[in-house]
């Protein structure tokens, strides 16, 4: 089933709180995509947020154009589902090492040191919160 909206509904939240990677594609204009994986939070009014350090490519691209998307998917070996959102990016100065800590204990086992050592690098270093606000919303689950 393949569906078309505007916003998340409860279902797309529950995917979405899984430890999932998602792929960011930001508009480039002449330039061909470049979709990279994120971590992502979904938040309780339908939002989608990340964070990157604020000299990235993503940055450079988002100042020149707001728009981008997110895919995520369910992995190999459960069945075929994702939900693609596209929207405009706000860049936000605020929040984003919370929001670092909050994904690092969701994708990381932070009792590893390797681990808990990759986080104080990311926190070591200057980050933004990007939020992405949804404006449509498509998504697949294949059913029988």
């Amino acid at each position: 089933m393949s569906t078309e909206a505007d916003a998340l509904t409860a279902e797309d939240l529950e995917f979405l709180r899984r430890p999932l990677h998602g792929y960011l594609t930001t508009a480039a204009g002449p330039l061909p995509p470049e979709p990279r994986p994120v971590w992502f939070e979904a938040t309780e009014d339908g939002a989608v947020q990340l964070f990157t350090p604020p000299q990235s490519a993503k940055i450079r691209r988002l100042r020149r154009d707001p728009r981008a998307s997110l895919v995520v998917a369910a992995p190999v070996g459960e069945r075929e589902r994702w939900v693609s959102i596209t929207g405009a990016v706000t860049v936000e100065a605020d929040g984003a090492h919370d929001l670092a800590r909050r994904l690092a204990a969701r994708y990381w086992d932070l009792d590893d040191p390797v681990r808990a050592h990759d986080l104080a690098g990311i926190l070591g270093e200057e980050q933004v919160r990007l939020v992405l606000h949804p404006e449509r919303v498509n998504r697949y689950r294949y059913e029988v």
